[in-house]
């Protein structure tokens, strides 16, 4: 499930540049990066690898590929958000990003938290704010959706309100035609509120064949 990395290079997929509100504060680029190890069923991933190749960038060549957007970053106090796949898995890359690009930039990332304990803890210092894709907190849900299991993704939840801000996580929680309803929604809502979470997105799937 979770096979040996190279961490010094990143798997580009896509860079979507001058996002406003959908990945962070400010205006923000996207880093789409190829590889989960999950298996949603309408994923946006899945369906960029068939018309964009995946190229393999160092740390060195992204930022050369963004530092074009630090106006935009300076001016809104926004930044650079990995996506995915799943960009956990290159923990160790983020955080040699951000350790070349200016301190005033924000740093995201889009996870679904199913990853080894390891890697998110890897990456905190490094994340300025957590986008979380829980999907729903209900395991069969979670798994007719997924394929996965997400006992990871609540441990890593856990793990991740132990050692950061709360206000630095933003949850996810998608309405799934033919998956969840409103009802699930709200219930995995008032889990994740127990557990100390504060931030939160609703939103519905707009499903196209």
């Amino acid at each position: 499930m979770y096979p040996t990395i190279d961490q010094t290079l990143y798997p580009l997929l896509d860079i979507s540049r001058l996002r406003i509100g959908s990945d962070g504060k400010g205006i923000t680029t996207l880093i789409a990066g190829a590889g989960c190890p999950l298996n949603c069923r309408w994923c946006i991933n899945k369906k960029l690898l068939h018309h964009a190749p995946v190229r393999k960038v160092t740390a060195e060549e992204l930022y050369d590929l963004v530092k074009i957007d630090d106006l935009y970053f300076q001016a809104t106090g926004g930044g650079v958000t990995f996506g995915g796949g799943e960009s956990l898995l290159y923990a160790s890359f983020i955080k040699q990003f951000r350790e070349l690009v200016p301190g005033t930039w924000k740093i995201n990332s889009e996870t679904s938290l199913a990853v080894q304990p390891e890697q998110l803890t890897a990456a905190i210092e490094a994340v300025d704010l957590f986008i979380v894709d829980c999907k729903d907190m209900d395991p069969e849900i979670y798994h007719k959706y997924t394929g996965g299991d997400n006992s990871l993704m609540k441990q890593n939840l856990h793990l991740l309100l132990e050692k950061t801000d709360p206000e630095k996580i933003l949850v996810r929680i998608p309405l799934i035609p033919g998956y969840n309803t409103e009802d699930d929604r709200q219930k995995s809502r008032e889990e994740l509120m127990k557990m100390g979470v504060v931030r939160f997105d609703l939103f519905n799937y707009v499903i196209k064949e």
